[in-house]
């Protein structure tokens, strides 16, 4: 087998660029390494980073060896068997061997997976890889203007922090070149003459050879005497703001924790809001989150008792979707935001009531929605609210629903409601 070494020296952040090229590459075990770990994540540490495995099969690398046809001679030093023109048999099995230390397993051979470890920010990239809010749409906002800094080259003057160091130093370097070529070239044909008259050995050249050297020196002071780096040579790093097109968007966060909700089926629609708020809060930096609880009755929260608070009740969800209604109305123009909203619940309530949900989907929320998504965690059989939520289904398009049965269908059931659409 032949062994090729890279011998060339290490450039500048190569190591960052080789793992973002392992990291490309691939992609596909890594993405699947990391939904397998989101499984078993505590609802507490789904941001952090973690150590994948990927098997080592997928990770083999092409290899040169030597083909096994031909003719070679070959020396094997302590051979007592043959001899000159004897035919060795060819040996059985692959071109190489190999050796090993442990146990075989009776079943063939195998190899550990090989670990990787990934950061937070490498592990969230890939948890929300081809995702997005669908059908977000850039509102025109009358009277509101976003900007953006970005680079726009170089300029003579700026603030000491944006002194491009590269920069000035080759604006240096061209300076001095500029302004010593004159001299050094002056400077090459004194010392040409110099040369010429030393070689010569004729009489009365003291004089002359004296003012050559003179004059040598003296532009070799002036070439010693150009500053290394100059004022004129420093080139800051220029920035200017650019007015940047802006969608604004709203995601409505509706979770139901009545007495139907026990802490299992809790702990599950919070692992899926806390996905969809680290979703949010990593690819959209001008997005509204509104967390609403509700049991009988319906509260506006901030994140900490969305999350965390222990209240619970009776079951009514007309009232939660009533309140957001009022919300989006008093607070959120359909013309200006785009508005979404994920909901979770167990599917217990009031049979009366899921039809007073239907008629509010349909006629008040649905035609200010972008997108509304509906997960039911749920083991046992659908109710009514589950039917009467397929009706609004069958009239808005834009209406998605999905059962949740257990902590390994959250997040395959968050892409499939926030996947990627094609254009």
């Amino acid at each position: 087998m032949s062994h090729f070494i890279d011998r060339r020296l290490n450039g500048k952040n190569k190591s960052a660029v080789n793992r973002q090229r392992f990291l490309k590459r691939y992609k596909s075990q890594l993405k699947r390494s990391v939904a397998e770990a989101v499984n078993k994540r505590s609802i507490t540490d789904m941001a952090s980073g973690e150590r994948v495995g990927i098997p080592t099969r997928d990770i083999s690398e092409p290899v040169f060896h030597h083909g096994r046809g031909g003719r070679r001679d070959m020396v094997h030093p302590g051979n007592q068997e043959f001899v000159t023109g004897d035919r060795i048999r060819r040996p059985e099995g692959g071109s190489g061997g190999g050796s090993g230390q442990g146990q075989a397993s009776k079943d063939g051979r195998g190899e550990d997976d090989f670990m990787f470890e990934l950061s937070r920010e490498e592990f969230m990239d890939l948890l929300f890889d081809d995702l997005e809010l669908p059908n977000l749409v850039r509102n025109q906002l009358i009277g509101t203007t976003e900007f953006k800094s970005v680079r726009a080259g170089y300029s003579t003057d700026g603030a000491p922090s944006n002194i491009d160091v590269v920069r000035s130093l080759k604006g240096a370097i061209a300076r001095r070149t500029a302004i010593g070529a004159p001299l050094r070239a002056r400077v090459r044909e004194l010392e040409a003459e110099l040369e010429q008259l030393l070689a010569a050995e004729v009489g009365e050249v003291d004089v002359r050879v004296r003012e050559l050297r003179e004059e040598i020196d003296r532009l070799r002071t002036r070439i010693a005497a150009l500053p290394f780096i100059d004022t004129f040579d420093l080139r800051y790093q220029s920035f200017t703001k650019l007015p940047q097109p802006q969608s604004k968007a709203v995601m409505l966060c509706i979770m139901d924790v009545s007495g139907s909700m026990d802490q299992v089926r809790k702990n599950l629609a919070k692992r899926f809001f806390i996905l969809l708020y680290l979703f949010l809060q990593r690819n959209y930096d001008k997005i509204d989150v509104v967390f609403i609880r509700h049991h009988t009755i319906a509260q506006e929260v901030d994140e900490q008792d969305f999350f965390y608070s222990r209240e619970t009740g009776g079951t009514v969800v007309s009232s939660a979707l009533s309140l957001a209604y009022d919300i989006l109305r008093e607070r959120y123009d359909p013309t200006v935001w785009n508005i979404y909203a994920a909901q979770a619940s167990d599917g217990d309530n009031w049979d009366s009531d899921s039809l007073v949900c239907r008629d509010v989907m349909v006629e008040k929320l649905m035609p200010l929605m972008r997108y509304f998504a509906y997960v039911e965690i749920t083991p046992r059989q659908h109710q009514s609210l589950w039917y009467a939520y397929q009706e609004v289904a069958g009239a808005h398009r834009h209406f998605a629903m999905q059962e949740i049965g257990g902590p390994e269908d959250i997040f395959p059931v968050f892409r499939e409601l926030f996947k990627r659409q094609e254009a």
